[in-house]
């Protein structure tokens, strides 16, 4: 393969990743537009060192590393949510902000969401993986000491959305009940308020988890939403707002676990209108 050859494959490697880097720097900094700021600086990073990354055996690694040291030369910056939010969910979101430190959070991240390994992180973070598993220990029990809260589950497929109960229930929150369709969910979300919404997007009747998220956040204003879909891309486009929250079909335990304890000490979402 010629140098041109490889570049450009670099480059479609890059581009193919793009979007789970701007959904991790999003939960990272807590804000989709600083997240995407980030990813942008981080674009223009890799084009001005393009040897230096595109050496690296892994284009991923590559670009979650070359993220790692944009973010970090801006000092690891995060943004706390705009706007009111409940009063219980906002001492949270302070209280475990000082607990759990920028690393942390990053190889829980990296590890729960992003699904690189120990390995891996230790490489995007310069450290070894021992390191890194420690951190990734360190944040998972900082993380699941937050509050207990209600979930409401919008899931169709009954052997997920049971699966979803048990995740959330074993961790200490209360699932407030379970929506198959997007009436039924914005029932059960009127009835009793949640702290948070796991949805799904396609549900039972051809209705649609987005619009029965955005018609909740209407009328009980804004609180975290986290979306499980089979198709992630779709929901990370960059043309309009997006959910903090995207986690890809199948997902594991781990990922559910370390995105409701994000979603639950962030606090923050915004409306996904998709109309």
């Amino acid at each position: 393969m010629g140098t041109s050859d490889a570049s450009a494959d670099f480059s479609q490697q890059i581009a193919h990743h793009l979007p789970y880097l701007r959904r991790y720097a999003r939960a990272l900094t807590g804000s989709q537009s600083s997240g995407d700021a980030f990813a942008t600086a981080t674009l223009e990073a890799i084009l001005m060192d393009r040897d230096a990354y595109a050496s690296d055996p892994s284009p991923r690694v590559a670009l979650f590393r070359a993220f790692r040291l944009v973010w970090q030369s801006a000092g690891a910056p995060e943004e706390v949510a705009e706007g009111p939010v409940p009063r219980s969910l906002e001492t949270a979101a302070q209280d475990h902000m000082s607990q759990l430190t920028p690393d942390t959070r990053q190889a829980l991240l990296l590890n729960s969401i992003e699904e690189f390994t120990p390995e891996e992180i230790g490489k995007i973070m310069d450290i070894s993986a021992a390191d890194a598993e420690d951190l990734i220990a360190a944040a998972r029990r900082e993380i699941e000491e937050s509050m207990a809260g209600d979930v409401l589950v919008i899931e169709d497929e009954a052997i997920i959305a049971m699966d979803l109960h048990s995740i959330v229930t074993s961790i200490g929150h209360n699932v407030t009940g379970i929506g198959r369709t997007r009436d039924a969910a914005i029932d059960l979300g009127l009835k009793k308020t949640p702290d948070l919404i796991l949805a799904d997007i396609q549900l039972a009747d051809n209705s649609s988890g987005i619009d029965a998220v955005n018609a909740l956040l209407k009328q009980i204003g804004d609180i975290p939403v986290i979306f499980i879909t089979a198709f992630p891309e779709r929901l990370l486009t960059g043309d309009k707002p997006e959910p903090a929250f995207v986690i890809a079909k199948p997902y594991t335990e781990d990922q559910v676990r370390s995105a409701v304890g994000q979603a639950m000490f962030f606090s923050s979402t915004e409306t996904l209108n998709m109309a």
